[in-house]
Formats: C-alpha cells, sequence, structure tokens
C-alpha cells in the first residue's frame, strides 16, 4: 500500500536572491556592476556566485528556500538557466544584464545600466511571460540547429583568447561560416504537414527585439505567440558569407536568404538520433525528432514599468 501524499503550504516567499554566473565578475568593471547593484538592492538581497554548470540548481535552491525573487545575473544564457528552474514556481524572474548582447533585456527594456536595473527590480512591476521551449527545454530568445551551435564553439575558443567583446562574437560567426561545410537535411512538420530542407541552419526565433535589431521579418509571428522559424538555403561557404553581411547591414531578402515559417508548435525530424541544438548561446545535445511548443505564463519577470506589453 502506498504512503499517503501529505500536503505542505507553500512558504510565504520574501527576500531577494542574486544568482551571478561565476564568468561574471571576474574583471573590474563586472565586480562593480554587481556591487552597484547590490547597494541598491539592499539588506534583503543575498548574492550567490556560482559556476555556469551549477546556475539552475542554485536557482532551484532560491526556490525551495523561499525567495519571492530570483535574479540572474550575466547574460542570456544565465538568465535562461535561472528561467527554466522558475517555471511554474511563483517566483518572479529579475535581470541584472552583464552579457555581451543581452536581447532579452534589452527587448523588455531593462537597462544595461548596473544601478537602474537594480531600480527596476527594486520597484518589482511584473508581467507574465510566455517562453519557448524545444523538447522542454526552455529559451527565452532563440533555438537552432546546424551553423549556429558551431558558432558557439567557436566563439568560446575567441572568448578565451581576446575577451567577451562583441567584436570578438562577431569575428567567431565569420570563421565559422569560412569552414562549415554540412548542412542539415530535416523535415519541418506544422500541423501534420511535412517540408523537406537541405540547410546550413533553421533558427527559431521568440525576441521581437532580435529580429527588429537585424532588421529581420517575422516579428508578427512573435508577438501574436507563436514562433519565427528562419530556414536558410544550401548556398555554400560563399552563401553563408553573403548572409551575414546582409544580416550586418539589415538587408536579408524573404525567399531568397531565408524561408520564413510562423507556428507555435512544430517538430523537426533530422537523421541523427542526437542533435545539437543551441538555445540562447548555450548548447545542448537532444535526442530527436525535435518538438518545439510555447509555454504560456511560464512566470512573471520583472521589468520597468513603463515597458510596452508588446516587449520581447
Amino acid at each position: 500500500m502506498s504512503e499517503p501524499i501529505i500536503a505542505r503550504p507553500v512558504p510565504d516567499r520574501a527576500g531577494i536572491r542574486v544568482i551571478c554566473n561565476d564568468r561574471s565578475g571576474r574583471n573590474s568593471r563586472e565586480a562593480e556592476a554587481i556591487e552597484q547593484a547590490m547597494r541598491v538592492l539592499g539588506p534583503d538581497a543575498e548574492l550567490r556566485h556560482v559556476k555556469g554548470r551549477d546556475i539552475d540548481t542554485a536557482a532551484r535552491q532560491a526556490v525551495r528556500d523561499g525567495c519571492d525573487v530570483v535574479v540572474a545575473a550575466g547574460g542570456d544564457g544565465t538568465i535562461m538557466a535561472v528561467a527554466s528552474a522558475l517555471n511554474g514556481s511563483g517566483c518572479a524572474l529579475g535581470v541584472l544584464p552583464l552579457g555581451t548582447f543581452n536581447f532579452f533585456a534589452r527587448g523588455y527594456g531593462i537597462p544595461e545600466d548596473p544601478e537602474a536595473a537594480a531600480q527596476v527590480i527594486a520597484a518589482g512591476h511584473r508581467r507574465p511571460i510566455d517562453l519557448g521551449a524545444v523538447n522542454g527545454r526552455l529559451f527565452l530568445n532563440n533555438a537552432s540547429i546546424g551553423v549556429y551551435p558551431a558558432i558557439l564553439k567557436e566563439r568560446e575558443t575567441v572568448y578565451r583568447r581576446w575577451g567577451r567583446r562583441r567584436i570578438a562574437a562577431h569575428w567567431s560567426v565569420l570563421k565559422t561560416f569560412w569552414r562549415f561545410r554540412r548542412p542539415l537535411k530535416v523535415e519541418i512538420e506544422v500541423d501534420g504537414e511535412r517540408r523537406k530542407f537541405r540547410t546550413p541552419l533553421v533558427f527559431a526565433a521568440r525576441s521581437a527585439f532580435q529580429l527588429e535589431h537585424f532588421g529581420l521579418q517575422g516579428v508578427d509571428c512573435i508577438r501574436n505567440g507563436g514562433f519565427s522559424i528562419f530556414v536558410a538555403p544550401d548556398e555554400g561557404r560563399m552563401g553563408l558569407l553573403s548572409d551575414a553581411v546582409r544580416l550586418a547591414v539589415r538587408q536579408m531578402r524573404l525567399g531568397e536568404d531565408f524561408e520564413l515559417i510562423c507556428a507555435d508548435r512544430l517538430t523537426i525530424h533530422v537523421k541523427r538520433q542526437r542533435q545539437l541544438v543551441a538555445c540562447d548561446g548555450e548548447k545542448f545535445v537532444m535526442e530527436a525528432p525535435l518538438e518545439f511548443e510555447m509555454i504560456r505564463g511560464a512566470f512573471e519577470v520583472i521589468v520597468p514599468e513603463t515597458a510596452n506589453e508588446t516587449a520581447a
């Protein structure tokens, strides 16, 4: 006979737990940024420095400890790791942007200045957020297969040598495009219909801000509650380099440089049983097929009171 399930009350939530990626705060600028933010947040805020692989665990512990707000201090990858732990928890997400691009924070109008970002967290204005997921893993801005995970691998090497700068990130893109030679054969299934593609990149976007930043179409797909799926044509190495230039100058052409699919649920079938997937700048190996879906009202995020309701 199974043991009876004992209902336990949910603890009253109070306090702020700031989780900082150990990679952030190593240089004087980032260390000063964290110090400034903690002064604004006051004595109710507790700072935890953790290694990247332990961020999810630290965020889940903050939930169990009854924290009302869990702050992700770092880039989009750090925010994603914290967000994954908050899904359905009742905790709110605060953001202290310390990354290279900070697309998530910028999309919600969260300042990149540390004191201003901390003031937003202290003010506590919340709004619910819908997130994308691939095979159950949440992501904030984008998820992709193909050349982009290869770019992330190259970027890690470039960062170790030259530091975490935007120019280094752009260089890693060009370097990977020049070397990339293995397009994928995929089938994308939407509403029971399958389409076959040979492509170097399938990119599922959930950030309207990111698309606007690069002058890409598909913003309406996102603001209507779905994904913008970009499929690049197989044009070889020079085609990838040409696309990179067009992306940089915001002149990507629908139907020529990419195909756009709008959907709130889709399946990507690939030949390999295990596929490398990039989610918000982090790499994961996932079992095929890849199932994309929307998670409605995953949790609340703290944003400026004036944040546009269509932001993200």
